[in-house]
């Protein structure tokens, strides 16, 4: 192309400081350097993820920032040594690395990856080394993607060549949430057929979540979350029956063990509260019941030994369990023949323009 090489000038939504509405603003984007990729952004998603950057984890060193990371694109130009891409592949910027090198990437059982933010950088979710620019100031890189920009650039490792057919407007959901929770029930949880289980939080993770549970032949899945409108989303995705804590006195644990005769075989916690994990822990039946983290929440907290010693598996869930590079094209293919949704998860389109007004609707979970 023939930015190729060159400064790129672009929009971007620029995060300037904490608890403040973004500013859109001209960037400039480097070109990309050594095993470096850089993308022309089509379409992204928001995700709560980037609302906790701004509003809660507020880290003092995290700002200017440019967040978003669930987002697909086209390659406009490749670095030295990339040998992976070249321009005009439609790509997914990963929110965690696979290196495929590193003693992790090479063992079955994790898609933890010992390069990039995840392995370093985890609380803080800034990279400072960063290709953008703005007003003659560094601006930092969200989860190494920053999706709410025009361009971005890229570690090669952080990057999934997909399908040239995949629509990127739907796709981008799936470089976050939605194999987020899918995967939390397919991989990490291992719901098994003919299961009994509850999902706790139906935004986009859990109503994904909620479709793992199905794909993976579940028979029932109890959706839990103190609003009740969103019950009618959840059995689009396969949930077969609803519960709002705000509805019974007693614990909502105890709530699921009467419902399911001593509690359910799996649970997925996808709301990033620690009292709700702990109660997702204690709705799992004894004995074999397995219960998944898959909210973030950056608090310590404790539970009774004895939920575990009577049997109970406690575990969480990073990216669903994805090795990154290899699950993401395969959950677009997934969708592509029409086994996987994704139209169902999109409220609104809406320009980049609109990013406040889009964060406005995600914090009032519209």
């Amino acid at each position: 192309m023939a930015t190729a090489g060159k400064v790129i000038k672009c929009k971007a939504a620029v995060a300037w400081e904490p608890n403040k509405p973004l500013v859109i603003e001209e960037i400039e984007v480097a070109p990309p350097q050594a095993n470096e990729v850089r993308i022309k952004i089509v379409a992204t998603g928001v995700c709560h993820t980037d609302l906790y950057h701004l509003f809660e984890g507020m880290p003092k060193d995290g700002f200017p920032i440019v967040l978003g990371h669930e987002g697909a694109g086209i390659v406009e130009s490749v670095g030295p040594g990339v040998t992976e891409f070249q321009p005009g592949d439609k790509v997914i910027p990963l929110v965690i690395s696979q290196c495929r090198e590193c003693r992790f990437c090479q063992n079955a059982m994790t898609n933890y990856c010992e390069k990039g933010w995840v392995a370093d950088r985890i609380h803080e979710m800034a990279l400072t080394d960063s290709r953008l620019t703005c007003k003659g100031k560094k601006v930092l890189q969200f989860i190494e993607t920053s999706t709410f920009s025009e361009y971005t650039v890229i570690h090669q490792r952080a990057v999934a060549k997909i399908d040239p057919a995949a629509p990127l407007d739907k796709v981008c959901l799936l470089a976050c949430g939605v194999s987020t929770g899918y995967g939390a029930a397919v991989n990490s949880a291992k719901v098994e057929p003919g299961s009994t289980c509850a999902v706790f939080g139906l935004g986009a993770v859990g109503l994904a979540a909620v479709m793992g549970c199905k794909a993976a032949g579940a028979k029932r899945i109890i959706a839990v979350d103190i609003n009740p409108e969103k019950f009618e989303k959840a059995k689009v995705f396969g949930a077969t029956e609803f519960v709002n804590p705000k509805d019974h006195s007693k614990p909502i644990s105890e709530v699921l063990s009467e419902m399911t005769n001593g509690g359910v075989d799996f649970s997925l916690e996808c709301v990033g509260n620690v009292e709700v994990m702990r109660n997702a822990l204690e709705s799992c039946v004894k004995g074999w019941g397995v219960s998944v983290i898959v909210g973030v929440a950056d608090l310590n907290f404790s539970v009774h030994p004895f939920q575990l010693i009577l049997g109970r598996t406690w575990k969480g869930s990073l990216f669903g369990g994805f090795k990154s590079k290899d699950g993401v094209p395969q959950m677009v293919k997934a969708y592509l023949d029409k086994k996987l949704k994704l139209d169902e998860f999109i409220t609104h389109n809406m320009t980049l323009d609109q990013i406040n007004d889009a964060i406005e609707l995600m914090k009032h979970g519209k």
